[in-house]
C-alpha cells in the first residue's frame, strides 16, 4: 500500500492521523475572516487547511441559477443561489493570498478542484496534493486531468457505489496519478451517526489496497475520533470560528474547541491502537508483585506436616509461591512451624 506524501508528511497506515480543517466556503468571501480561520485551525493542531476551488461558471449551470431551487433558504432577505456563489467563490488573486499566508504561517494549503482551469491554477500554486469531491467520483475527464499532475489524490466516496469508486481509482492510476487515498463519507448534512457505517472503511481498504480516511459531516467530535480508532489515516472536517455565521456549512462545522478535541483525541486514539502483538510491558510485570497473589497458610501447622490444598490460601501480594504453582506444593512437608496467615516460600518446603 502506497502512502501519500503531503508536503513532507506521510499519510497512511502506521502514521499519525492527518487532520484537515475544511474551510471550504466558510470564509464567506471575507479574506480577514479567512485568515482568522487559518490561524485558528493551525492553533488547534490541524495539519492542513483545505478550500474549494470553483467559480460561478465552473460549478453550476445557468438553468440551475434561474431555477434557484437548491442550496438557499427561501426566507426573505436571503441571497439567491447565484448571489451566494458570487460571494463565496475565490478569485485567483485570493487563492494566491491564501496560499502565501498558509506558507508563511506554517500550515499546509490544498484545495478541492472542480475544473481543469482550477487544476491549472492550483498547479501554479504548487499544491502538494489534490482533493476530488464526492460529487466528481464519476467525472472521469476531471480525474484524468488531476492525475496528469502526478501528485497524490484524495477522493471522497460519498454517494458512490463500490463500482464507481473502483472505476475512479482505475482512471486516476491509468492517467498517472500519485498515490491515492479514499475518504469514507456520508453526503448528508449533518450526517446521523447511525448511518455513517465506519466499518465500511475496512471494505475500501480490502477492495483497493489504498490508505483510507474519513470525511465527516456529523455534529461534534465523537465520530471522527471513532474513525481514527478504526484506522482512519486522515480526517477531513468542516471548520468555522462561529457556527452562527451565515453561509452554507457553518452550522455543521467544527468550531475550535471541537477541532482541538478531534486533534487531541485522535492522537490519543492512534497511540492507543498500538500493536496487534500481545505484549506485557515492564510496568505491568512490576504490578504483578502488588496485585497478584501468593501462598499463605490457612491454619496453624507443625514442622513435618504435609500440605494439602485445604491447608493453603492465596492472597496479595504476588511475591511468593503463585496460585498456578499449587500442584508443585501438594504433598510436600513444611520445614518449620507456621501459623495461619503466614506467607509460605519455597524455602519452607522440604
Amino acid at each position: 500500500m502506497d502512502k501519500l506524501n503531503i508536503a513532507g508528511r506521510l499519510v497512511g497506515p502506521g502514521e499519525p492521523p492527518y487532520i484537515v480543517a475544511e474551510i471550504g466556503a466558510n470564509h464567506n468571501g471575507d479574506m480577514g475572516l479567512c485568515r482568522t480561520m487559518i490561524d485558528a485551525a493551525r492553533e488547534c493542531g490541524a495539519d492542513a487547511v483545505k478550500f474549494q476551488s470553483w467559480s460561478k461558471t465552473s460549478l453550476i449551470s445557468r438553468a440551475e441559477y434561474d431555477r434557484n431551487t437548491a442550496y438557499v433558504s427561501k426566507e426573505r432577505n436571503q441571497p439567491t443561489l447565484e448571489e451566494s456563489v458570487e460571494q463565496y467563490q475565490l478569485s485567483r488573486a485570493q487563492h494566491e493570498e491564501i496560499s502565501a499566508y498558509c506558507r508563511d504561517t506554517g500550515i499546509t494549503f490544498f484545495s478541492s478542484c472542480f475544473s481543469a482551469a482550477e487544476v491549472d491554477m492550483l498547479e501554479a500554486l504548487d499544491v502538494p496534493a489534490y482533493k476530488v469531491a464526492s460529487m466528481d467520483v464519476n467525472h472521469l475527464p476531471l480525474l484524468e486531468y488531476v492525475a496528469a499532475t502526478h501528485k497524490p489524490v484524495v477522493i471522497s466516496a460519498g454517494m458512490a457505489t463500490l463500482g464507481e469508486v473502483e472505476r475512479a481509482i482505475a482512471t486516476l492510476r491509468g492517467a498517472g496519478s500519485g498515490p491515492v487515498a479514499i475518504l469514507h463519507c456520508l453526503s448528508i448534512y449533518p450526517s446521523p451517526p447511525a448511518q455513517v457505517n465506519l466499518r465500511t472503511m475496512d471494505t475500501w481498504r480490502a477492495a483497493f489496497d489504498v490508505p483510507v480516511g474519513y470525511s465527516d459531516h456529523t455534529l461534534g467530535s465523537a465520530v471522527p475520533i471513532a474513525a481514527i480508532a478504526l484506522g482512519a489515516c486522515m480526517i477531513e472536517k468542516h471548520f468555522t470560528t462561529d457556527k452562527n455565521l451565515q453561509g452554507w456549512d457553518h452550522a455543521i462545522s467544527a468550531d475550535p474547541p471541537e477541532l482541538r478535541a478531534i486533534v487531541e483525541g485522535g492522537r490519543e486514539a492512534f497511540a492507543a491502537l498500538g500493536s496487534a502483538e500481545r505484549r506485557v510491558n515492564a510496568d505491568e510485570v512490576a504490578k504483578r508483585k502488588v496485585f497478584r497473589r501468593r501462598m499463605v497458610a490457612r491454619r496453624d501447622m507443625r514442622k513435618g506436616d504435609r500440605l494439602a490444598a485445604a491447608d493453603v490460601d492465596f492472597k496479595r501480594p504476588g511475591t511468593g509461591i503463585q496460585p498456578d504453582e499449587l500442584r508443585y506444593v501438594i504433598g510436600r512437608a513444611i520445614t518449620r512451624d507456621v501459623r495461619a496467615e503466614d506467607e509460605l516460600d519455597w524455602s519452607d518446603l522440604a
